[in-house]
């Protein structure tokens, strides 16, 4: 009998907590897995500077916590416009060098959104962005995960590049970098018919990272509940993850700290074999 060790299981953190508290807390509840977005109020990515950025990383090492960055999906890494794609390309720059400073393991990044009538366009255009942050975050010595985001409605006028298999293919196959690999969010791939199994079926699970988690409905809307208001088999998948040789860490993207906190221990307790 066989269960997911607790310190496999990370918390996302988001906006919830200045980074600083954020590690406090992660150490003061034995989470050794977070990851923060640095987009706003006191975490915002410029605001880092060496000192600052000293104190967390030996607050990080100090309390054993392993910190991830996720940048921001509204970002769109698609982007082709005069000056706005320039500002993309810095974003993500500035995400890199946050990391590099903070000591942060990892950066989930986006492919990027469409219109329906600019497709090829923005796939092009996300995929080359991509590819210039991965060289650079190779000579920089930092990870991306490249995350699959969800589906949106089918008479939406936004979609998000890589929801579903082929999409998500079509960006990692093209991204050979060792500094690219991959963030599988299972409660995305809950939402398309080719449901988890077939994702899993389908990814080059040596690429993947990280998997993240949320409840939501089959075939559904993009919603992250908590564990047991959706129908997601969250053992059914914890155990074919695993049986394929999986040895990332699990990621709770849902409700509250402290929802995501009792999670946690319900997760580690479920068998998988």
């Amino acid at each position: 009998m066989q269960a997911i060790p607790l310190d496999r299981i990370g918390i996302d953190v988001g906006r919830k907590l200045p980074l600083e508290d954020a590690v406090a807390w992660a150490a003061d509840h034995d989470v050794g897995i977070i990851d923060i977005q640095l987009d706003t109020g006191a975490n915002v990515v410029t605001s880092f500077d060496q000192p600052r950025a000293h104190a967390i990383r030996r607050s990080c090492d100090h309390h054993d916590v392993r910190l991830g960055l996720h940048t921001l999906s509204a970002v769109n890494v698609a982007e082709y416009a005069p000056l706005v794609a320039d500002a993309v390309d810095a974003y993500l720059h500035a995400y890199v060098d946050a990391a590099v400073l903070l000591g942060a393991e990892w950066i989930v990044v986006h492919a990027g959104f469409h219109f329906s009538a600019d497709v090829p366009q923005r796939m092009q255009a996300g995929l080359d962005r991509l590819r210039r942050v991965a060289d650079y975050a190779e000579v920089k010595s930092v990870l991306l995960l490249l995350e699959n985001l969800n589906k949106e409605p089918p008479d939406a006028e936004v979609h998000y590049l890589a929801h579903t298999i082929e999409e998500w293919r079509w960006f990692y196959e093209k991204l050979a970098s060792p500094a690219l690999q991959l963030s599988f969010t299972a409660n995305h791939a809950h939402l398309v018919p080719e449901g988890v199994e077939g994702f899993l079926s389908a990814v080059p699970l040596p690429r993947v990272r990280e998997i993240r988690l949320a409840d939501c409905f089959r075939n559904g809307r993009e919603e992250h509940l908590i564990p047991g208001q959706g129908d997601f088999d969250f053992r059914a998948l914890f155990k074919a993850a695993e049986a394929r040789g999986y040895t990332g860490h699990y990621m709770n993207a849902f409700g509250s700290l402290d929802d995501m906190l009792q999670a946690r221990t319900r997760f580690a307790e479920m068998i998988t074999d």
